[in-house]
């Protein structure tokens, strides 16, 4: 019966869509810099984006968690998806060559603005600019994908990128967007499989050689070789 439900059905994934560099630029652009809100959700998205973290890793991220050295952010995770046994798992988070999309220079900025010395990282900011001392949940950061990307597709239309606008459809994004953008924007680039496994914290090769795969579709694609 189970065989039978795959067959109807399919097993094929149908994942999310990555946040890739150019998008996430696009993303970044659109969030205010006089809010508190715009503040956070600059810093969630880079943070996020640049540590390939799981969303419910960036939701309970601490102050303690995160050490500011010379050459940028050191993230000390106590305990993550593949970490069986709660050994803990580092992260560097490099400052970025540009200002407006640095992580290091963004995660600073929320803390000063909001004026955070300890415990949570994020957030909650309600209605009247207020900062809450709790930490947001995982399901806020697929909301924060979400709603910028709204944005992002709304100033889109404005300038009358209509095939960008398209593209920046919320429904096909969310909180895994931004992992699964960073190890697709690496492969892209042509960082090594070792390197991204180990921003990933992934334990598995072939985990990391999808988004590689997916990532490469394009290139050396025999489709494009033989004169349409």
């Amino acid at each position: 019966m189970w065989t039978g439900i795959k067959r109807t059905l399919g097993v094929a994934p149908r994942p999310k869509a990555p946040t890739v560099t150019e998008e996430l630029r696009e993303l970044v652009a659109v969030l205010p810099t006089s809010t508190l809100l715009g503040h956070r959700d600059r810093a969630l998205l880079l943070l996020g984006f640049a540590g390939c973290f799981r969303r419910s890793e960036v939701a309970s991220l601490t102050v303690t968690d995160c050490v500011l050295e010379p050459e940028g952010l050191v993230v000390i995770l106590p305990s993550s998806k593949t970490d069986r046994f709660g050994e803990g798992y580092v992260k560097g988070v490099p400052y970025g060559s540009y200002e407006v999309t640095c992580p290091v220079r963004a995660y600073q900025a929320w803390l000063e603005e909001a004026k955070i010395t300890e415990g949570p990282v994020f957030r909650p900011v309600n209605r009247h600019g207020t900062v809450l001392p709790k930490a947001i949940t995982a399901q806020v950061v697929a909301l924060v994908v979400k709603r910028t990307v709204a944005a992002a597709r709304a100033a889109a239309l404005k300038r009358g990128k209509l095939a960008l606008a398209e593209h920046f459809d919320p429904k096909r994004y969310a909180g895994h967007s931004l992992r699964s953008g960073f190890l697709t924007s690496g492969a892209e680039a042509g960082v090594a499989l070792k390197d991204l496994m180990d921003q990933a914290a992934h334990t598995r090769a072939d985990t990391t050689l999808r988004y590689i795969k997916r990532a490469g579709v394009f290139r050396q694609n025999a489709a494009s070789k033989v004169g349409l």
